[in-house]
């Protein structure tokens, strides 16, 4: 599937398993975030949606306006952070790069990363709108 040509609704039929979608004020700018840091390969990207590539993983950003008549909108906070409570995993990217790069631009980095009891190496570094990204690797 061409994730940049795909129809809208051939594409949400194509979805199975757990989807991952995340509501922003600036779609480009936290779909930037994402390939910036973690390497994650954006698709579709507009003001108001996007694609995003992980692996086999896909996730979507949608801006506030195109989800106006949703329930959802009227669940988040007035006061950052957006994503309090929710911790989203990138296995498979390196959380030195990753803590390397988002230093590098300013962005705020919760935790460096570290060998955790579980077996996994991980960091959890926060995007602009308070979403916690936790890049990790056995």
């Amino acid at each position: 599937m061409d994730l940049e040509t795909v129809p809208a609704a051939q594409f949400g039929r194509s979805l199975t398993g757990i989807g991952l979608n995340l509501l922003s004020r600036d779609v480009r700018g936290l779909a930037r975030f994402l390939s910036d840091v973690f390497g994650l390969s954006a698709h579709r990207l507009s003001d108001d949606f996007a694609i995003l590539r992980h692996g086999d993983m896909l996730m979507q950003i949608h801006s506030d306006a195109a989800f106006a008549r949703h329930p959802l909108p009227g669940l988040i906070p007035e006061n950052p952070p957006r994503g309090g409570g929710v911790q989203i995993y990138l296995f498979g990217v390196d959380p030195d790069a990753a803590v390397a790069r988002a230093e590098a631009v300013g962005h705020v980095v919760r935790e460096r990363a570290t060998d955790k009891p579980h077996g996994l190496r991980e960091a959890t570094i926060l995007s602009p709108e308070g979403y916690a990204f936790s890049p990790a690797i056995k």
